[in-house]
């Protein structure tokens, strides 16, 4: 199974879509959303899509009640976690959290198989030794919005275990 992740979105739904948009064209069957989306009416932008969208809102919260309501409602393509997330895919445990510090932490731990964070808008994969004696894959995809930084997210191969930065086509350029 492919992903996209992305995080630290801001609003930029066109940034947001483009990424998703050419994900999609690359394989991929779900989005992860590692916080600061601000506005729930920025994933309805990514419903054409038809991916399902797993989303913590960051600390960038906006509107946490609509976003919460988003992720109710009956036809929702959204599953929105609050705070954090602990998802299942592909046979993987993906584990969600904005900040960088907290996502080092619980890779440590090597309960999951990969963590992902956002937060400070620096793109990066890692593998983080833990206390099981393995391996955590590390997975900050920057900032999709392209806020002080390259707007860049991440293509993620589950069964492979590879990860692939990348940047973000400009809106419209497909």
């Amino acid at each position: 199974m492919k992903i996209c992740i992305v995080s630290d979105s801001h609003d930029n739904r066109e940034l947001l879509n483009a990424a998703v948009a050419e994900a999609k064209t690359l394989g991929a069957e779900a989005v992860l959303h590692c916080g600061d989306i601000v506005a729930p009416s920025t994933l309805r932008t990514l419903r054409r899509h038809a991916l399902p969208i797993h989303a913590i809102h960051g600390n960038n919260t906006g509107d946490t009640f609509h976003m919460s309501r988003l992720g109710q409602e009956s036809d929702t393509f959204v599953r929105y976690y609050g705070q954090d997330a602990d998802i299942g895919l592909a046979g993987r445990r993906v584990f969600l959290v904005h900040y960088p510090h907290y996502a080092y932490a619980i890779a440590c731990t090597g309960d999951w198989d990969i963590v992902c964070c956002g937060h400070d808008h620096v793109a990066e994969v890692k593998s983080v030794l833990n206390v099981k004696g393995g391996k955590t894959a590390m997975v900050n995809p920057g900032t999709v919005g392209g806020v002080g930084a390259a707007a860049t997210y991440v293509m993620a191969d589950l069964a492979q275990m590879s990860f692939t930065i990348r940047e973000v086509p400009p809106p419209g350029a497909r």
